[in-house]
């Protein structure tokens, strides 16, 4: 029987380790995968989120012309078990297009993916103010 050599490398693969690149200890919020794209007359930004509850882990806003979403999955297993999931907070800002109408905008979460639907003004309606925030209610 050989002994095994331990090296970094082999500690950094262990999900547990402080060297791990599948742990990160980070302290600012994780970025939320987006594809966004323009769906006739609406802009969709779809995220992908699972595991989180959205009436007490996730929040939608417009704020100065972008859309901030804020996610938050907690860790209900027993302490130092082996995992590869994420938790903690998350969060994307996304810049919105131009004639973006925020007060013709909704969000649904369904199966893990949070779809934002934004309507976009035609070149007539576009003379209206900005907006400072706008919270958007999340539909399941």
């Amino acid at each position: 029987m050989t002994a095994r050599r331990v090296t970094d490398s082999s500690i950094s693969d262990w999900a547990g380790s402080p060297l791990s690149t599948v742990h990160r200890l980070a302290t600012r919020p994780l970025p939320i995968p987006v594809e966004q794209y323009s769906d006739g007359p609406s802009y969709l930004i779809r995220l992908e989120v699972p595991g989180v509850d959205p009436a007490t882990g996730l929040a939608v806003c417009v704020q100065a012309g972008t859309l901030v979403v804020q996610a938050q999955r907690t860790d209900s297993a027993p302490h130092w078990h082996q995992s590869e999931f994420r938790y903690g907070r998350f969060e994307r800002h996304v810049v919105l297009p131009s004639g973006a109408d925020v007060h013709d905008m909704s969000a649904i979460y369904r199966d893990g993916i949070l779809t934002v639907r934004i309507g976009i003004k035609r070149e007539q309606q576009l003379a209206d103010g900005p907006v400072d925030a706008v919270d958007i209610e999340i539909q399941r």
